[in-house]
């Protein structure tokens, strides 16, 4: 990698990642439902598309630590701190390398569809690895809390149709905001190949 393709990574995943606080900070102050909407979500596929698993990672992880230092995370840690930290820290960490190498055999070929796919991904690995996580950890703190089928509670009560939400969104964003910086970067480079001729 050149060094004006790195400077051009390295400030695009400090925009994301300035838009993922930004946006995680957003969702504190307009809460919905038990479990706010998670805008973070397509900053996190897009970088995953545009510059690969590992930096899918790092913004992901960025996100759970916003999400750690949020509210809403009080009765977690409260049960059991050390696995909050590693699940807010892993989940989006996780569904952000998972993006990343969802769109790495596809990327020359059928961009658009990998960027579909791995968008789709993130609120998916998510979200299943946050239901995953409350059933297998948490369920000791929340049966002293609700009455009924605790599965359904998760699924109902803490996810409801935020995952849908959030689906939505991700799916529609990312692979717009990804076309968008194709065809922006595509003119670029004609430009900067006809000054070079000129």
């Amino acid at each position: 990698m050149n060094e004006k393709n790195l400077v051009r990574k390295i400030t695009g995943i400090g925009i994301l990642t300035a838009l993922t606080i930004i946006l995680q900070i957003v969702a504190n102050v307009l809460p919905t439902g038990t479990l706010s909407i998670s805008l973070t979500l397509f900053p996190i596929a897009l970088c995953a598309v545009l510059y690969g698993p590992l930096a899918g990672l790092f913004l992901g992880m960025v996100e759970g630590l916003m999400v750690l230092l949020s509210t809403g995370t009080e009765f977690f840690l409260a049960y059991n701190p050390v696995a909050t930290v590693i699940m807010c820290l892993l989940k989006t960490g996780l569904a952000g390398l998972a993006a990343g190498f969802i769109m790495m055999p596809l990327k020359k070929k059928h961009p658009l569809i990998g960027s579909i796919l791995a968008s789709f991904s993130v609120p998916i690995i998510n979200t299943g690895l946050f239901i995953l996580g409350t059933f297998f950890i948490f369920s000791g703190a929340f049966n002293y809390s609700i009455s009924g089928d605790y599965f359904v509670f998760i699924l109902v009560g803490l996810i409801g149709v935020n995952f849908f939400i959030e689906l939505a969104i991700n799916g529609f964003l990312s692979p717009a905001l990804y076309r968008i910086y194709q065809i922006v970067t595509t003119k670029m480079n004609v430009g900067a190949s006809k000054e070079k001729e000129e």
